[in-house]
């Protein structure tokens, strides 16, 4: 399904989002690849239990047999008979700054992945298609490294005390303040992770008697805050503002269950950029609903903000909004900025809120100092207040590799998902066999990728993520989607019906679509 909305009452800009559809035939295929593998599982459990097949897998001593299981064996049949054959594909360790190009070391495996071996040799200069270094911050040389080792010298590398008693540094009080007039708000809050800045701060918002509405495809984080916080959760359908109207239109009429008194709180959760869908949230429409049901908006800008905008300020930038219009504005320091931490950016009153209510607040240990150092550098770079532009010019290297790189896979063939202006690039393998075949292919070509499957997407909807940064040149690119497009002929990856037509005089953010026969 591919959607374009360009209306000019609530959006200023075209708003192009593609979703093809699985061809029948590979969903079938899917499915029985699967199925193959679930039949060998069992086999193979077979075989281990009658001692024909070692059995690698963590059990309980026979001392052990009558008490409460610490593995249940069952939970543990994806993770032993399907993910342990791919799992050379995951936790690869690198030895270099993840930059536009990072060094890994090799390793090996004499037991079907069960345990890995380091070759002593390290594989040099494969290009970073994973990481979420989406300005190309994350690098070992230039003025931010310099910064960080300046003030590594001065107030040392951690500050063993949270903000409330001795871990308060002036650092952290410029951070915050260049925060706030960043994201253009009254004030700011840093954590040390940003994880746990939606984890532990969503129950301090809202709980008992509140209601939370959660897109389908929210992060981890914030699906554990919403757990925690013991508010009543419903889920609306990704992106689906008619979804979410109905949750809201029955949150308004019916109230509470069995009391039906009203909710204390309607909080809405949604990402800017959804981290393994590449897509935007249709946040003038979000926003359009949330006041008209008089709710709340909590908007977590992990992988938006720096990524999108003019000026990299994030998705309501890009979407020409007032950030006085979200309430809670949410975001880390981990992928635009090259450093840790996460933030949340609001009211004067929410804040002071959250630094005497908020765990991560009162329990954590403040931001390391370098880190600080290399977020105020970087983001000062972005605004251009390093007298520079630097930081301009990264946004838009950014925007133009993001352009470039998706249309050159869709001319391919291959299926993509997302909205064109998302650096999440998810490309579709659907088939398990081939998870593993397309890491190992792509390390092959010199090309680190990020392969995901089961169950961190459906399970027919297994993919590849690519990340795009401002530090790949056109040539890397280049070099990247040769060899995609090589291996793509290898595995027979593409799967796409609506091929981009390749025309040279075609002007640069147009597209045309050709139908092609199966």
């Amino acid at each position: 399904v591919n959607h374009i909305v360009h209306n000019g009452g609530l959006y200023k800009r075209p708003f192009n989002e593609a979703f093809e559809e699985t061809p029948m035939l590979v969903a079938v295929l899917t499915y029985v690849g699967y199925g193959v593998l679930t039949l060998f599982g069992y086999l193979r459990d077979f075989m281990r239990q009658w001692k024909i097949e070692k059995c690698q897998n963590a059990t309980e001593r026979e001392e052990q047999k009558d008490f409460v299981p610490l593995y249940q064996d069952f939970e543990n049949f994806y993770n032993r008979n399907l993910y342990m054959r791919i799992r050379d594909s995951w936790n690869r360790p690198i030895c270099s700054v993840p930059g536009a190009k990072v060094d890994m070391m090799e390793r090996v495996s004499h037991d079907y992945n069960w345990t890995f071996t380091y070759t002593g040799r390290v594989i040099k200069d494969i290009i970073n298609m994973g990481s979420y270094n989406y300005l190309g911050f994350a690098q070992k040389a230039g003025t931010c490294q310099e910064a960080a080792a300046k003030v590594l010298s001065q107030y040392g590398a951690g500050v063993c005390s949270t903000r409330q008693e001795m871990g308060n540094l002036d650092k952290h009080e410029e951070l915050e303040k260049l925060v706030a007039r960043f994201l253009g708000v009254e004030s700011a809050m840093a954590y040390g992770m940003g994880f746990a800045t939606n984890s532990m701060n969503i129950p301090a918002l809202v709980g008992k008697g509140c209601l939370i509405l959660s897109d389908e495809l929210n992060h981890a984080s914030l699906v554990l805050g919403a757990r925690l916080s013991g508010a009543t959760i419903r889920i609306f359908k990704h992106n689906n503002m008619q979804s979410l109207e109905k949750l809201l239109k029955d949150a308004i009429v019916h109230g509470q269950p069995r009391t039906r008194r009203p909710w204390k709180k309607i909080l809405i959760l949604v990402e800017g950029i959804y981290s393994m869908e590449g897509s935007i949230v249709r946040l003038p429409e979000v926003i359009a609903l949330k006041k008209k049901y008089k709710s709340y908006l909590y908007l977590d800008e992990a992988h938006s903000i720096g990524a999108l905008g003019p000026s990299g300020r994030g998705v309501v930038e890009y979407f020409g909004l007032s950030p006085e219009d979200v309430d809670v504005m949410m975001g880390t320091f981990t992928k635009s900025f090259g450093a840790a931490g996460g933030y949340i950016g609001g009211k004067k009153e929410l804040i002071d809120y959250l630094r005497t209510y908020s765990h991560s607040a009162v329990y954590a240990t403040s931001l390391s100092p370098p880190v600080v150092e290399q977020i105020i550098t970087s983001m000062k770079c972005i605004m251009g207040e390093d007298g520079t532009t630097v930081g301009k010019a990264r946004v838009q290297q950014l925007a133009e590799n993001t352009r470039y790189f998706r249309r050159r896979l869709k001319e391919m063939g291959f299926i993509i998902y997302g909205n064109e202006d998302s650096p999440v690039v998810p490309l579709m393998l659907y088939m398990p066999a081939k998870i593993g075949a397309f890491g190992r292919e792509m390390l092959k070509r010199n090309i680190g990728v990020v392969v995901v499957g089961f169950p961190a997407t459906p399970i027919i909807e297994s993919r590849a993520r690519f990340c795009l940064s401002a530090a790949h040149t056109k040539e890397m690119l280049d070099t990247a989607l040769k060899e995609i497009n090589e291996v793509g002929d290898l595995l027979q990856l593409k799967y796409s019906r609506h091929r981009l037509v390749p025309l040279l005089d075609r002007p640069f953010d147009e597209t045309t679509y050709e139908e092609t026969e199966d």
